[in-house]
Order: structure tokens, then sequence, then C-alpha cells
């Protein structure tokens, strides 16, 4: 049985290997801090396997964990990781690579959703791989094979090519890359500590009593905020739909269970175009494309995130509520 340890494991081996090329590139200023926090990384995914999964005879201790995550903060938050100059083709060569493969170098991007949808469709109940992790784990084979197909199709036969290449799309996004992971996390943690319950008291307590339009705009309003803050309408919709969506809106006010929670988490995508914290969204492409205003995506989206809120909420409550 193929475990999703296993793609676990080779996402830390990849970040090892990265690790290493670093450490070696002497074009970057920063190249010794830079390896110890991709490293780090990646000596965390094995680690971690033996935190969550190790037999009560060798469960490693969790505390290491915390520990290292401290020290990516250090590192990321100083600034401490910079950027070395890629081994890569020419911009020319590269022109003239792309001419002559024309659309053959999509190939590998659709390879990567084909796995994914055969191992999910056809292979979940096969006992291959583990219970309910086939389209994760069909998803890092995707992958696998994709890299595969890609060396096939350019004509490459050297594996460090493509490496030195992810290596210098990691260095573009940098410590943004894992924002998105940490402020997921962080929504657990939220749902775990009972903000949401706290918001709603304080929601109810404030609230005019029956008031379906303020409640409509508290929650739209909510999750739009609190996606702010976390980067990611799905965390915010644990917190505000425990605080408002539910018990007040669809519970108290019977509204629509399917209209509401929908209305409400597009509320949230609309807080994800006017927010920073979104990185994956909005920080990381204006890296990889060198923008000269990194926020340059934030300001032209502000518009149409705020008419988008605007919309939900006048939705919701003509037709959920």
């Amino acid at each position: 049985m193929i475990k999703v340890e296993w793609l676990y494991w080779l996402i830390g081996l990849v970040f090892l290997i990265m690790a290493v090329q670093m450490a070696r590139d002497v074009s970057n200023p920063k190249r010794w801090t830079s390896a110890a926090f991709w490293g780090l990384l990646g000596l965390t995914f094995p680690y971690g396997t033996g935190v969550v999964d190790g037999g009560a005879s060798w469960t490693l201790p969790a505390e290491p964990l915390g520990v290292a995550v401290l020290v990516l903060i250090v590192l990321a938050g100083f600034n401490f990781i910079g950027k070395g100059v890629p081994v890569t083709t020419t911009q020319e060569q590269r022109e003239a690579s792309a001419a002559r493969l024309g659309n053959k170098l999509f190939i590998p991007a659709v390879t990567i959703p084909i796995v994914a949808i055969v191992c999910a469709s056809f292979l979940d109940e096969s006992g291959l791989f583990e219970t309910g992790k086939a389209t994760l784990i069909g998803l890092g084979l995707g992958c696998i094979v994709a890299l595969v197909v890609g060396m096939l199709v350019t004509g490459e036969r050297k594996v460090s090519v493509p490496i030195h290449s992810g290596r210098s799309m990691l260095e573009a996004m940098g410590s943004a890359l894992l924002l998105p992971q940490l402020l997921s996390v962080l929504g657990s943690i939220f749902a775990v500590a009972g903000v949401g319950t706290q918001v709603g008291k304080i929601v109810n307590d404030v609230l005019p009593d029956n008031s379906k339009y303020f409640a409509v705009v508290a929650y739209c309003v909510g999750m739009f905020l609190f996606t702010v803050i976390m980067g990611n309408a799905f965390a915010a919709f644990p917190v505000m739909t425990a605080a408002i969506g539910w018990p007040v809106l669809i519970q108290q006010m019977h509204g629509n269970e399917a209209g509401v929670l929908a209305i409400g988490m597009l509320a949230g995508f609309a807080g994800t175009l006017c927010t920073p914290m979104a990185a994956n969204f909005n920080i990381v492409p204006a890296s990889l494309l060198e923008l000269k205003d990194q926020y340059g995506p934030i300001k032209a989206q502000l518009p149409t995130g705020i008419a988008l809120l605007v919309c939900n909420i006048v939705i919701m409550a003509i037709f959920a509520v």
C-alpha cells in the first residue's frame, strides 16, 4: 500500500537537495541561511511522521518541531532568505526551444491532473493506496510522471536541470510559499479555541433583536475581514459560521442553509482579493512576474473585492434569509 507519508518524505527530500544546492551557490549572498531555512523545513517532513504516527516505543517528541517553526519564522522574518543565480539556459535558448516545441510544452502540465483523476476515480478502492488518500497521492504521482514526461518532451537527460529550475522558482517565491499552510493551521487553532463561539456571543449582545439585515452584514463583513486577517476564506469560514452563520441566520432566522453558507464563502473570497496574507494569490505571482510594485495586484483588485462584498450582502439579504 502506497502511503501519503511517502509523498511527504519525497517533498522533504526535494527541499533538502535544493538546500544543498543553495549552500553551494556562491552567487547567493545569503546562501547559508537560505540553505538552513529550506533544509530545516525539509527535515520536518520525515520527523513529523515520527511525531504523529510513530509506535509507542519510538514516538518522537513534538517540541523540536515547535522549535523548528520558530527558527523558520526568525530566518524569514529577518529577511535571511536570499536568491542566487540558477544554472539554466539563456533567454535566447529558451525562446528557441519554446518555438521548436510549441504546444508540446503543455503536455507535462496536463499530465498532472490526468494522473490525479485516474487515481481518484479508478484506484481509490483498489487497495493500492492508503484509504481516503488516493487523490492526494495521485497528485504527487502526477508530478513525478509529469517530470519524466517533461524531460522526454524537451530531450533533457540530466535530473539536476529541472531541480535547479525548481530551486529558482522556490527562491523567487521565498517564505511566502508556506503562508497558506500556516494560515490554514491558524484557522484550525481558532476553531478549536472557540473563537467563533466568543465572536457569536459578542455579536448577539450588539446586534438588534431579529434584525435580519444587521445579521447579514455582520456575517458577510466578518467573513471578509477574517479572510483579510488569515488570508484564506476556508480558515475564516468555520469561525464566522459558528459565530453568526449557523446559529443566527440559519437556526434563529430560518435562512436557506445552502444559500447562506455559499454566499458567506463568496464574501470571504472577496476578502482574498484584498489581502497580502493570501500570498499564493497576490504576493507569489507578483514575485514570479518580477513586478515593480509587490502590492500591485491587491491595489488593482481592491475595488472589485469591495464591490463583490456589497453584492453578496444584497443577494444574501434578498434571496437567502
